[in-house]
């Protein structure tokens, strides 16, 4: 079953997390995933949002994320992410009817 990442990032040290961003493609095209958006100013309809960027990625399945996330390279630069931005990380699952 598909799973979709979001993730709301919060800037703390915009250098850290260009060093991240500038790595991220070359360990994600690695895996099954697809990035389906990367958006620093999305429309806010309903509520408040304090966070700088939106991020929106599927998998084929949670064990693909999990390769993905995992994986020593993905690990290696996610130290400059979390340097970079304080995250919010949520992993859902797909809908099948």
């Amino acid at each position: 079953m598909t799973v979709y990442v979001i993730v709301q990032l919060k800037m703390t040290d915009r250098a850290a997390y260009d060093r991240y961003q500038a790595r991220f493609f070359d360990v994600f095209r690695k895996f099954n995933g697809r990035l389906l958006s990367a958006d620093e100013q999305p429309a806010v309809l309903e509520g408040s949002w304090d966070r700088d960027k939106l991020v929106l990625m599927s998998f084929p399945d949670e064990a693909a994320f999990r390769a993905w996330s995992e994986s020593p390279e993905y690990v290696e630069i996610s130290r400059d992410r979390k340097a970079g931005a304080q995250g919010i990380v949520l992993l859902a699952k797909g809908f099948a009817p």
